[in-house]
């Protein structure tokens, strides 16, 4: 065993002034009583009981560890905004950016039963240093942290001291499975015990094991998601009423950023992934967040952009918006492609339906339109043969993907639960079909060039077939010039 590292130990700067003894004594008195509310309860404290009795009775017998991960150095002793990992959120509640570091473990109690145990670092007394003197952990630097009893009340988990972990790792030792590369400091410390076993009585591990049981997602889990999505359309509006100013900035880009990324952070605990705000030629890049270039009135704007929540839902939707107010007719045409294309994979979203069946919808819709155009020199059966696929080079990805706490949930399950398998009422996903018709291709005509769509909605499987959850945002040609016609005058 590794010689036990403190949790407490107080981080300061190269640079911090020392601090007399006459100082430290003066800082340790005259502090006033500031407890938590007494009331105080994480939002989902009702579900995760029977979340975390699902995960452990996949693994019977054995104790599971789910850190909640680390901070992550961005420049010099300034660390990145924290967002603990989803599976540590999604079992405990706990989703704020003081979780930095802490593990949660369920530790077997008899082959059928676990003990959940939140191993945090408490708030700091204020009879030491840490409170005033630690830039990263201290409570004066980063804010209120709650102590053990406040955690437990908080969250309905036993909780103990981070430095108490380590412990559990002495002595006779059930099969432990751990959430691997979240938190680097949990998993050296678990391969410096040589011998240590590893349970493998599950036929997937953990992590692939938490990706399915979020699949589908509890009522409110979906009114989380249709909060994110209605802050998400509010967010899309205000966008539009900021183009004027938008149009004049050389970095136009950013102020879309920038626009979208203020309402996020209002509404949520921010944006749930990186905006994307591409316009012209940059819509091309799939995933285009340099966000450094100019818009010009006759380009279009492809934004992709939603808000977190804070219960860490996310929203994911994209809007492909002329910048004029109104489509030009080659950018109508391929517009109306792209929807049509949507159309058609909304049309296949049902229960019980294959997963993959909505983008293979959307591509025969995309095939058939670059063949019609000419640009595809084969019909649309030979082109979206697997021995073929010529219709990608200008569609590329998929067209759609599961969300939830992550933008891109539950990636880690198992293909026959999740890509291979079929539909649930209660799956939340997105259909998101595009084209991106890059600026030097030679294969186009040269009208077509440059111009990238995409069009992303916010969808749940119901008991016979899907509510989509984007709607107050418009998806055809006439409802986006309307709308942001509407908004643009609503300025004036």
């Amino acid at each position: 065993m590794p010689v036990s590292r403190s949790f407490s130990a107080p981080r300061t700067g190269s640079h911090d002034l020392p601090v007399s003894a006459a100082l430290d004594s003066f800082m340790s008195t005259g502090w006033a009583k500031s407890p938590l509310p007494t009331d105080l309860r994480v939002p989902s404290i009702d579900a995760t009981p029977a979340r975390r009795a699902r995960l452990a009775a996949r693994f019977p017998g054995e104790r599971l560890i789910i850190p909640a991960g680390a901070l992550a150095v961005r420049s010099n002793d300034t660390d990145h905004r924290f967002r603990p990992h989803t599976g540590y959120a999604w079992l405990t509640g706990l989703t704020g950016e003081d979780q930095a570091g802490h593990v949660l473990v369920l530790e077997p109690d008899g082959d059928e039963r676990h003990e959940a145990v939140l191993y945090l670092r408490p708030r700091s007394p204020r009879t030491g240093q840490e409170f005033y003197r630690d830039r990263r952990y201290g409570e004066f630097w980063v804010g209120r942290r709650p102590d053990l009893a406040e955690a437990a009340r908080l969250t309905g988990i036993r909780c103990a001291h981070l430095d108490d972990w380590e412990k559990l790792l002495t002595g006779p030792q059930p099969p432990v499975r751990v959430l691997a590369d979240v938190d680097p400091s949990v998993d050296e410390l678990l391969r410096s015990c040589r011998g240590f076993p590893i349970g493998r009585s599950a036929p997937a591990g953990l992590e692939a094991v938490l990706s399915e049981l979020r699949l589908v997602k509890d009522p409110w889990e979906r009114g989380q998601l249709q909060q994110a999505v209605d802050a998400t359309a509010l967010g899309f509006e205000d966008v539009v009423r900021s183009l004027p100013q938008a149009l004049l900035h050389p970095r136009g880009e950013r102020w879309i950023e920038g626009v979208f990324d203020l309402r996020a952070r209002l509404e949520g605990n921010g944006p749930g992934y990186s905006t994307i705000a591409a316009a012209g030629a940059h819509a091309c890049v799939l995933h285009w967040i340099r966000n450094d270039g100019p818009l010009e009135r006759d380009q279009l704007l492809l934004l992709d952009a939603g808000v977190e929540t804070d219960s860490l839902y996310t929203a994911d939707i994209t809007r492909t918006l002329p910048l004029s107010g109104r489509f030009s007719p080659v950018q109508r045409t391929v517009y109306e492609l792209v929807l049509r294309a949507q159309d058609a994979g909304i049309a296949a979203l049902r229960p019980g339906a294959r997963f993959r069946d909505f983008h293979l919808a959307a591509m025969r819709v995309i095939a058939e339109g670059l063949h019609e155009w000419g640009v595809l020199p084969m019909s649309a059966d030979e082109a979206l043969d697997a021995d073929n696929g010529f219709y990608r080079r200008y569609t590329l990805c998929s067209s759609g993907h599961m969300l939830g706490m992550d933008v891109h949930d539950c990636a880690q399950a198992r293909a026959d639960t999740y890509l291979d398998g079929r539909l649930q009422p209660g799956q939340v996903l997105t259909v998101e079909p595009g084209l991106y018709l890059q600026p030097d291709d030679e294969t186009l005509p040269r009208a077509l060039r440059g111009i990238g769509v995409r069009i992303e909605d916010d969808l749940v499987i119901t008991a016979d077939g899907a509510r989509l959850m984007s709607s107050a945002l418009p998806r055809t040609v006439d409802g986006i010039e309307e709308w942001m016609g509407s908004l643009l005058e609503s300025r004036v």
